[in-house]
């Protein structure tokens, strides 16, 4: 099973893509070495959505997995209940064209992006894992009784929720105190943790004398408590140096010592170099604990706008 998955919301331009949430300027040219790098070093788990760029990251992902023989590559992409009415207000409409779109005969997981309504949205899926278009389904964004809900909607029809996909960082724990995490571990589901290193703000790279992109999103959130991070990623850096890794490696042993599966954004090279290194690397128990109290004396609200506390 895949230990880390790559993620793809930076890939592209367009409305909820890498221009205007994360200022970043990312193409075919510049990605297709990212995507290679990473197959060479064993991380073959990609997530994209539909809502990425408005299909642009589904499209640049779907012409790099043409290159490959498809078993290779495990593809992961979303049903996004905001842009259901693009797609008739149907999960499988949405479904087929992320696949026609990628080029795809089939999904490896596909999940449902936001809990919007579980009782309206979850059934989609059945006919999707019938049909054999979707391999395994997953929920994201969803609480604990959210999650029972949609396991118990498609348990009636044979099937389970196999992941659960949701923010989860050191400065945002709230799948852990709500009960998520210990439900997921406890029925054998998949915790697939995103924004792990919060959009680059717990990376290392950025401080005061050097921001986010200001006219990103993610430099509108995190640029204005960059000083309060200081602390944290200070001690992630020293953390990083006991064990030979940077303070992004830290943020991703952190999540991987937690039991999750974390979804590492990549944009360049060396950030899944750096992923790939990270899976044998073992943080102590005590070094958890103490990661975890700095990050609680930030106060940082790290919640997203999208997403309801799971608590």
């Amino acid at each position: 099973m895949a230990k880390i998955a790559l993620g793809t919301w930076a890939w592209g331009a367009g409305a909820f893509g890498g221009d205007s949430v994360f200022g970043s300027k990312t193409d075919e040219t510049n990605l297709k070495p990212v995507f290679d790098a990473a197959m060479a070093a064993g991380l073959n788990l990609w997530d994209t959505a539909t809502v990425y760029g408005m299909g642009e990251s589904e499209r640049i992902l779907g012409k790099f997995v043409a290159t490959r023989n498809r078993d290779e590559v495990l593809v992961s992409t979303k049903f996004t209940p905001q842009l259901a009415e693009m797609y008739g207000n149907s999960v499988e409409k949405m479904a087929l064209a992320s696949i026609r779109r990628m080029g795809l005969d089939y999904i490896d997981i596909y999940w449902i992006h936001n809990p919007m309504d579980v009782e309206r949205w979850t059934p989609g899926l059945i006919p999707l894992l019938e049909s054999g278009k979707v391999r395994r389904v997953g929920v994201s964004n969803h609480n604990i009784d959210e999650i029972r809900r949609a396991n118990e909607i498609l348990g009636a029809a044979g099937f389970k929720v196999s992941a659960v996909q949701n923010h989860f960082s050191l400065l945002y724990r709230s799948s852990e105190r709500g009960g998520v995490l210990d439900y997921c571990h406890e029925q054998g589901i998949e915790f697939w943790a995103y924004m792990v290193l919060e959009q680059g703000a717990l990376s290392g790279k950025y401080n005061e004398e050097n921001p986010l992109p200001a006219e990103s999103d993610r430099g509108r959130k995190y640029n204005p408590v960059l000083e309060r991070l200081t602390a944290l990623t200070d001690a992630m850096k020293a953390v990083g140096e006991r064990h030979g890794i940077s303070c992004s490696q830290v943020g991703i042993a952190w999540a991987l010592a937690k039991g999750t599966l974390p979804i590492i954004g990549a944009t360049k090279e060396r950030h899944v170099v750096e992923a790939a290194a990270t899976i044998g690397v073992t943080l102590d128990n005590d070094e958890v604990h103490m990661l975890e109290q700095l990050a609680d004396t930030t106060r940082v609200d790290a919640r997203g706008d999208w997403e309801h506390t799971m608590e």
